[in-house]
């Protein structure tokens, strides 16, 4: 018998929980076409139907604090920040904008529908409104969704997610209040005073786990730069998933009497690591190692999260409120199509890129509901000022709202993005992923031989006969992938523009490090940033710099050289309309540098 207080009944449930998953993966995978995680998912709903139970409770906490960071961390981590930029404006008005617009939409239309008080009716609506970063992460890597459509997506449920878990926090404070006969020592909820109160709230909660998760971020990476062993650098990646969460959420309101957002701290520190902190603190082994292990628990984690929601669905209390069910379902989703057409339709007079009207479809149909409301409505206590009865029918309706999302929802998407004509991953860029991804694994290899043959420990023939093998696949898989670039003219304009980001990137560290270090003027490194910054602007809006056989874009440089008098550089090449700092050179030149050609000469 285990001692040590170890409960073996939970041991042996959590066994059983993912030998069904196990069986399930058999299946799915046998099967094919049909996503694992409804599948775990109905599956846990046949086990709940049966009377299966388990010891395992799924709490508030256990969502919270346990299975929600690392999902959050990696979700972030494996986002690119700068198509985040780029699509910034339409996450950014949903995600705060649309879910405050969304949640007083369904809370007064709720309470005639549900019959609840309005205060009560807006709780609800902030549960259930928020897209689920777990559920639309797991769905849209499952489809290969377009990679803006997932940005898109994916994006507004990372930020939504904390500023609805603020907006509920305000909303369950004035129900306790409020039922205790005050306001909370605040001004009332529905006024101008209240709702100013209301958005400095979220404006400091979310803005302090902001800077709360690019502090932990920052931090961990400067450690990792100065760290080459990479199973180190994963226990640093999964403290600081962890840390900043209980930082944000705990540490900070013991030091300062408020918390922040440990959500927005997760997805802050995991977009810093994911992006800065892979690109410039990271060995290839290390990227390797850290993705592929942030992969695999947050398939674990998935895989036990939706199991669990299925198993612990309270069916006979959703057979017993299905009117109330079916009527949130169809006004949750006209709340979330209220807001999305309209706000899309004004950021497009905006901003660019616009986003396209059958996208709109996807975010409207796409804005699953899984994780996050189950926590919250798990989180209702009697000291929450709610009655039990209402705690019971707010559980119900989550559950059965958050049950429609994710099956019907959820095993739809597939189909409306076909008829939407909405191509995912072609077969061509599932093959160009493929042959990079083996020549990534090839050069790794190859490194790993070189390193052992330095160190003694392969001998020469072994080393030869190895180098020999990788260096013949590593040639085939160059002569592939130069082939398909070839001929698939989409894969090569992604990959130049993608490329092209990256190395602009890496120009302006190093002037940056150059003004630093003093080896070039702030006024001249100031001039050069600007034109590289200039030319990140024509990437990101997808027109390349660069040209094979002709200067892609003349840079300053060549004019001022050309104007010297220098031989190497052709003075008859036109200034070019698209570098304004180019444009004003002729004219702007400082008398600094009229005097050093007075000295030259």
């Amino acid at each position: 018998m285990l001692q040590a207080g170890i409960d073996v009944a939970v041991l042996a449930d959590l066994l059983s929980v993912f030998i069904i998953a196990a069986a399930v993966g058999i299946l799915v995978a046998k099967v094919g076409d049909f996503p694992y995680t409804i599948a775990l998912l109905l599956a846990g709903f046949g086990a709940s139907i049966a009377g299966v139970s388990v010891a395992i409770e799924l709490s508030h906490d256990l969502i919270l604090l346990v299975l929600l960071p690392p999902l959050l961390f990696e979700g972030a981590a494996t986002t690119d920040l700068e198509r985040l930029r780029r699509n910034f404006a339409p996450i950014i008005a949903l995600a705060v904008v649309g879910l405050l617009l969304s949640v007083l939409a369904l809370g007064f239309a709720g309470q005639y529908a549900f019959g609840f008080d309005l205060l009560v009716a807006l709780l609800f609506a902030a549960m259930i409104l928020p897209t689920d970063p777990v559920s639309v992460l797991a769905l849209f890597e499952e489809l290969g969704a377009p990679e803006r459509l997932s940005v898109l997506v994916e994006g507004e449920s990372l930020i939504n997610d904390g500023v609805g878990v603020v907006l509920f926090s305000a909303l369950l404070a004035r129900v306790g209040a409020e039922s205790a006969g005050g306001h909370g020592g605040g001004p009332p909820l529905f006024s101008v005073a209240g709702g100013v109160d209301l958005l400095l709230n979220i404006a400091v909660v979310a803005g302090g786990g902001l800077l709360v998760g690019a502090a932990g971020g920052y931090l961990v990476y400067r450690i990792m730069n100065n760290v080459d062993e990479h199973m180190t650098e994963i226990i640093l990646t999964i403290i600081l998933a962890y840390g900043v969460f209980l930082v944000a959420e705990h540490y900070v309101e013991v030091l300062i009497g408020i918390h922040f957002s440990g959500v927005i701290a997760t997805v802050a520190a995991g977009l810093f690591i994911g992006n800065r902190g892979a690109e410039f603190a990271m060995s290839p082994q290390t990227k390797i190692s850290v993705f592929n292990t942030w992969e695999t628990g947050a398939f674990i984690v998935n895989t036990f999260i939706f199991l669990m929601i299925g198993v612990t669905t309270p069916i006979g209390d959703l057979l017993a409120n299905w009117r109330l069910i079916g009527m949130a379902i169809v006004l949750v989703v006209a709340a979330r199509a209220l807001v999305v057409y309209p706000i899309t339709a004004v950021v497009n007079r905006v901003s660019k890129p616009t986003v396209p009207f059958h996208y709109q479809h996807v975010m409207v149909w796409g804005g699953l509901h899984g994780s996050i409301p189950i926590a919250l409505v798990l989180g209702l206590s009697g000291e929450a000022g709610l009655p039990p009865e209402t705690r019971t029918t707010l559980r119900a309706m989550v559950f059965g709202v958050a049950a429609f999302s994710l099956v019907v929802q959820g095993l739809t998407m597939s189909t409306l993005l076909n008829r939407l004509g909405i191509v995912t991953r072609s077969d061509a860029e599932e093959l160009y992923e493929l042959l990079v991804g083996r020549a990534r694994a090839v050069d790794a290899a190859i490194e790993a031989a070189d390193r052992l043959h330095e160190r003694g420990e392969l001998a020469g023939e072994v080393f030869e006969d190895f180098t020999a093998e990788y260096e013949r696949e590593k040639t085939q898989l160059n002569e592939a992938i130069a082939e398909l670039v070839h001929e698939n003219p989409e894969i090569r304009r992604e990959q130049m523009l993608a490329g092209e980001r990256r190395i602009l990137q890496r120009e302006k560290s190093a002037l940056m490090d150059a003004m630093r270090s003093g080896i070039i003027g702030d006024d001249v490194g100031e001039r050069l940033i600007e034109e590289t910054n200039l030319k990140l602007d024509y990437v990101r809006d997808g027109v390349s710099t660069v040209e094979r056989d002709e200067e892609g874009f003349p840079e300053f440089w060549r004019r001022r050289a050309a104007d010297f008098g220098l031989d190497a550089v052709d003075a008859s090449d036109p200034v070019d309309a698209r570098n304004p700092v180019d444009a004003r050179n002729p004219v702007d030149r400082s008398e600094d540098d009229e005097d050093d050609e007075d000295e030259s000469k």
